[in-house]
């Protein structure tokens, strides 16, 4: 991502308004980062586990949004505390054969994520407007591509830009709830943590994959940082640290609320609907169950996701480049080369939301190289000083990577020996 620098942070405590009024103005970073919660994976994985098994994996999203708030939070703290972004940290403490070995699984995620950000804009634009999946790829990362430039304009535009697709994202996939009948004793006993059978861990790898990200873990330390320049004042920081926290929050809150309305949308109205394991089907039952007209908003949420999270996902892909080989290509370079894959799977007529899913599953597998040396640099106190993680805030996150690696150890057992 170009780095867009705040002249002076000691401006932003001068504003005019409430203390709440003046948090809220620093916020922003995480919004940003909260795309990449509710991208075409997202759509993916939560409508094929909603119309498959009802409400069993609600817990599933509840426990990864949870994790999300405290992962998101860290690499901004990071970000603000240090100056830099955890890819220049890791570019930093790594000799260059495990800089090159990182870079490669890191781009790896990157690409998973473009993968399915570009196929979630293709499927749209092929529901509203009947247009050719290879083409509708082509368009999606075009629009992306202009969504980009508006950086040259400034962070803040671009964050604008971001938040107003979110809007759109949220009405999309949310409003379908006004129309149909959740069952709510179902609902809350969908949060008991269980699984049945092999392909419920494989979605829940999925659904966890699509959640807390890696790229986003990665660029929203840059944001932060970017956002409100290198230097801070130690005498600043405190009250920046204070509006990440409502930044993160209220922004993974609104993430975390589609996410589950999706799957919620998805157990009370399509099941018993034939196809609803893929999108193009879920979108046919919404018709049918719903009506066009919320049909054609589910999809236009659909496509602001897809634009929205290529743009985000393509921008950190540059950071991940950046800080670990200290290297930077043109954005529309390296916006052209990562097309490449996703254009090949429409081309080919592989099933788009099967590859969706097992992009997520890719994602999911990437996240402990972006966990453990985040939670290990935020928790140093040579590194963070007074800001390093208290210890409760060290278990925690911990846990939450103990259970990402534990879930994804349970789906390599449950596949090879078949469930």
């Amino acid at each position: 991502m170009e780095s867009v620098r705040v002249e002076t942070v000691e401006r932003a405590p001068a504003r005019r308004g409430s203390g709440v009024g003046r948090l809220i103005a620093l916020a922003g970073p995480a919004f940003v980062a909260a795309i990449a919660y509710v991208d075409p994976g997202n759509v993916a994985a939560n409508l094929t586990a909603g119309a498959k098994y009802g409400y069993l994996l609600v817990w599933v999203l509840v426990a990864a949004n949870a994790m999300a708030v405290l992962v998101q939070y860290l690499s901004a703290k990071l970000g603000l505390v240090t100056g830099r972004s955890l890819p220049e940290m890791l570019g930093e403490r790594l000799r260059p054969t495990q800089r090159k070995a990182f870079w490669v699984q890191a781009e790896l995620a990157a690409v998973a994520t473009d993968v399915a950000e570009v196929i979630g804009g293709a499927i749209a634009l092929n529901l509203l407007f009947g247009v050719p999946l290879p083409l509708g790829g082509l368009i999606t990362g075009a629009v992306s591509m202009a969504i980009l430039a508006t950086q040259s304009r400034g962070q803040r535009t671009f964050e604008f830009v971001v938040i107003g697709l979110l809007a759109i994202i949220t009405l999309g996939f949310v409003s379908g709830l006004a129309f149909t009948d959740v069952d709510g004793g179902e609902a809350l006993r969908g949060l008991v943590p269980r699984f049945e059978g092999t392909e419920t861990v494989l979605l829940a790898a999925s659904m966890l994959g699509a959640t807390v990200m890696p790229h986003a873990i990665y660029v929203h330390s840059a944001l932060a940082r970017d956002r409100h320049g290198r230097g801070i004042k130690a005498a600043l920081l405190p009250r920046l640290l204070k509006a990440t926290k409502l930044d993160v929050g209220f922004a993974l809150l609104v993430a975390g609320s589609v996410n589950i309305a999706m799957l919620l949308l998805a157990a009370s109205a399509l099941r018993g609907f034939e196809g609803t394991d893929t999108i193009e089907g879920a979108h046919a039952a919404i018709s049918s169950a719903l009506g066009p007209a919320v049909a054609v908003v589910f999809a236009v949420g659909l496509l602001a996701s897809g634009l929205a999270s290529t743009s985000v996902g393509c921008a950190a892909g540059a950071e991940i480049m950046q800080g670990l080989l200290h290297y930077r290509i043109p954005m529309l370079l390296r916006r052209t080369v990562v097309l490449i894959p996703a254009l090949v799977v429409l081309s080919l007529g592989i099933d788009p939301t099967m590859a969706l899913v097992i992009s997520q599953v890719v994602l999911s597998f990437c996240i402990p190289f972006a966990l453990i040396p985040l939670v290990r640099m935020t928790s140093e106190t040579a590194l963070m000083g007074e800001h390093r993680n208290r210890r409760g805030t060290t278990v925690a996150a911990w846990t939450a990577t103990g259970v990402i690696v534990a879930l994804n150890a349970a789906l390599l057992v449950l596949t090879v020996v078949g469930g």
